[in-house]
């Protein structure tokens, strides 16, 4: 029993890990929309992202605009990204769960499925020596 309230009050004071958000798509189906759709989907995202906050569990995150540059190696520089509307990244968030199963679970309640848009959740690793 004493091992069990252990191991249950090291789970509680675990750090949580990072995970990182990436938005791909959606976002040409939503803008295709009305006005008035536009702005309530715009709200579910606002409502989704204010509930992780007041739980904890928003570190931070901001949509992209889609202009930018890449640079490959050796200096190449080239205008885009250009690519498919689905492949996209539109947006970020960084979030912060106990493992990668919670990170997923957290994401499942993401409005970019509304439009049929991906999340890619990556674990922010650790640079600590």
């Amino acid at each position: 029993m004493v091992q069990n309230a252990y191991f249950i009050n090291h789970l509680k004071n675990k750090e949580m890990s990072e995970f990182l958000y990436l938005f791909r798509g959606g976002d040409a189906r939503a803008a295709s929309g009305s006005p008035e759709a536009m702005q309530a989907h715009m709200g579910k995202w606002m409502t989704w992202m204010d509930d992780l906050a007041k739980q904890g569990k928003l570190s931070g995150g901001l949509p992209l605009k889609n202009d930018g540059k890449t640079v490959q190696s050796r200096g190449v520089v080239t205008d885009g990204p250009y690519a498919e509307g689905k492949e996209i990244v539109g947006g970020y968030l960084i979030v912060k769960a106990n493992d990668l199963n919670e990170a997923t679970e957290i994401s499942k309640d993401c409005p970019i499925f509304e439009y049929d848009g991906t999340v890619e959740i990556r674990e922010i690793q650790s640079m600590e020596m």
